[in-house]
């Protein structure tokens, strides 16, 4: 399928279904015209991509959607979203999330739900029309081309289903939806894992490779996006289903780097896999294509574009989609008089201060000709108001100048270094000066033409290279965990730098491999499944959350409208 075909479709289709009834006034014989099957539906290829399509694009919307990253950034030791001067209270719900005291009647536990399995439910839907062809050449298709598309769906229905796996354990398998009225019974962690990874090993062999699909491959599963996913169940077996399948994780990912899965490279520069020129580049192994005039959900308020200070958009140049509004921010590292927390997790802004010449580090800025420096913005921001004047980024409860910082409480307009009278720093005290903002995709000018084209990178070959690591260093190999981490981390450092871990790995423990990841994959939607794997979600401490009572907070709880909905469900433990 041509790469501008696909997007075509990708962004654009849209379902509908028109039922009719007419009956006349004097016959009153009817006739229907509500007849809509995959036999009649299908009539050209054009049907048959559509069809194949319909998930994709609720897939995309669900990487947010359904409050899906707000659980995962959250509840975890990265992310905040704390009381604002009233800003961001909304009952308490996002306090909720981060001390782990959710509950069945928080709607997020129903949305996400819900948001996962709208997914599922399409591609079992669409698969059920494309298994259900038996003369492809009647579509001017091959059965290659056919089979193609048919794993594909497969492979997605695998990563909601991972996904579901990871949030709520207790899952429903479908396999079909024509015909249904109820809803199945509940697999246990152990089948639900067994099917996900029989349905991707099955997919595997039937998918294109990158290398084939060459520039056509934005949007498209492949045999490396398939095996990065078979990474993902490995990676994180044991917490599954209570059976460790470390080396089955690193025979794969050394597969995979091998080139046994098609042809990948890691980006040299580290802005670049977030970067327009993403969804050809090497390094991502799997992006939902994104554009300014059509589809870009990470760009949405229920992700980046909140994770910024309201006028944070005058500074970029970057005014089409008007104010920001800053939900999401860094956890802080610092209490109000600027001394660093005694705990070990969380304080993301500090782990990156750890290497003092990280690239990452600097102030981001627009630097034209679609390029930019640094991934924070922090300290003031100045830029040149409408009337031509220099003026800087305030907020919306005050006049005075926002001074972004590594810290949470009431500093309002007190100038930077002074000290505050107030030194309370939680949840429910904060103002629009308070915590760093992540600057991960890129947000050019309204007049560059590359602005929000990024496509969304949900895997990207860091991701192998990182979780080889992991089990070569949970094997005992240090060695080997920390040439593989530098090869990616080199990209973050200038040439030569005495940041890059000792070739013996000896820098290397459980709280850097930790952190490590925290650097890498900030905001990228997986800090709480890293903290849950690495046993420390429900035990540890970071800014303003103490460990929870027991584990049964790992998964979160089926929503109360999802069991009213379907009484055959049981309840997660604990819950």
């Amino acid at each position: 399928m041509k790469r501008n075909q696909f997007s075509k479709y990708i962004y654009r289709f849209t379902a509908c279904a028109m039922l009719s009834v007419t009956a006349g006034c004097t016959n009153l014989d009817e006739v229907l015209y509500d007849r809509i099957t995959s036999e009649n539906f299908l009539q050209t290829r054009d049907d048959v991509t559509r069809d194949f399509l319909r998930a994709f694009e609720h897939s995309y919307w669900s990487i947010q959607g359904g409050s899906t990253f707000m659980l995962q950034e959250n509840s975890s030791d990265e992310m905040m979203t704390p009381n604002r001067q009233g800003d961001w209270f909304d009952g308490g719900q996002f306090q909720r999330v981060h001390y782990h005291t959710w509950t069945p009647q928080d709607g997020y536990t129903t949305d996400a739900w819900n948001a996962l399995y709208g997914g599922v439910t399409l591609a079992t839907n669409s698969l059920e029309d494309l298994e259900g062809i038996t003369d492809p050449s009647k579509f001017e298709m091959t059965r290659e081309e056919l089979d193609g598309m048919i794993a594909e769906l497969k492979v997605l229905r695998a990563w909601l289903n991972i996904r579901l796996l990871d949030f709520y354990r207790n899952i429903v398998i479908v396999t079909k939806v024509k015909g249904q009225t109820e809803g199945g019974a509940q697999a246990t962690p152990q089948e639900a894992f067994a099917f996900i990874e029989q349905e991707l090993k099955d997919a595997l062999p039937k998918l294109s490779t990158n290398t084939t699909l060459g520039d056509n491959v934005s949007g498209r599963w492949t045999q490396g996006g398939a095996a990065a996913l078979l990474v993902r169940l490995y990676l994180n077996a044991k917490v599954y289903t209570g059976t460790d399948r470390f080396a089955d994780c690193a025979t794969l990912a050394q597969e995979i780097i091998d080139g046994k899965y098609g042809s990948y490279a890691l980006e040299s520069r580290w802005d670049a896999p977030f970067d327009y020129t993403n969804p050809t580049s090497k390094e991502t192994m799997f992006g939902f294509p994104g554009s300014f005039a059509q589809t870009h959900w990470q760009y949405d308020g229920g992700m980046y574009f909140w994770m910024l200070p309201n006028l944070a958009p005058s500074y970029f140049g970057f005014t089409d989609f008007g104010n920001a509004n800053p939900k999401y921010a860094m956890q802080p590292g610092l209490d109000v008089d600027s001394v660093e927390y005694s705990f070990t997790l969380g304080k993301p802004f500090i782990k990156f201060q750890k290497y003092k010449d990280d690239l990452r580090l600097k102030k981001y800025k627009n630097l034209g000709n679609s390029k930019r420096e640094g991934m924070f913005l922090y300290g003031y921001l100045p830029y040149t108001n409408a009337a031509g004047k220099q003026d800087t980024v305030r907020g919306f409860k005050g006049p005075y100048p926002l001074y972004l910082r590594d810290q949470v409480g009431k500093f309002l307009d007190a100038k930077p270094g002074t000290k505050i009278a107030d030194k309370v720093s939680n949840m429910n005290n904060a103002d629009n000066n308070s915590g760093i903002f992540p600057v991960k995709y890129p947000f050019y000018p309204s007049d560059d033409a590359n602005k929000i084209s990024s496509a969304y990178a949900e895997v990207r070959f860091a991701e192998i290279y990182y979780s080889l690591a992991e089990c070569k260093y949970r094997a005992g190999d240090k060695a080997a965990a920390a040439v593989l981490l530098n090869t990616v981390r080199k990209r973050n450092y200038p040439a030569g730098s005495p940041s890059l871990y000792k070739a013996d790995g000896s820098q290397l423990t459980d709280q850097e491999m930790l952190d490590e990841w925290m650097r890498e994959f900030l905001a990228e939607g997986r800090r709480r499944t890293d903290l849950i794997r690495w046993g420390v979600f429900s035990t540890g401490t970071w800014w303003d959350k103490k460990p929870d009572a027991d584990k049964h907070t790992e998964i979160f709880p089926i929503g109360q409208n999802v069991l009213n909905a379907s009484p055959q469900l049981k309840q997660n433990p604990g819950y």
